[in-house]
């Protein structure tokens, strides 16, 4: 386990306050858990961009073959 000192402007201090007490968690696991998401977040964005091997052009070809009908009425979403 690592230490890390951070200065925090009082508001955003005071806001992880509370969001940490509303959580019922410590403040260093809430901020590990904010962390452990950025990190999550960019790493799967470098990941699909590196996987990205397809083009507009072929996705909007395949696309073009769909049926443009309505879905069945088991695989509709719900009407509000």
């Amino acid at each position: 386990m690592s230490n890390l000192s951070v200065q925090l402007p009082d508001s955003l201090y005071k806001s992880l306050q509370e969001l940490a007490k509303q959580d019922g968690i410590s403040i260093d696991q809430f901020v590990a858990t904010a962390v452990a998401e950025k990190i999550a977040a960019l790493t799967t964005e470098i990941y699909l961009g590196e996987l990205a091997r397809g083009s507009r052009e072929k996705y909007d070809a395949v696309l073009a073959k769909v049926p443009d009908i309505e879905p069945e009425s088991y695989d509709q979403l719900p009407t509000a």
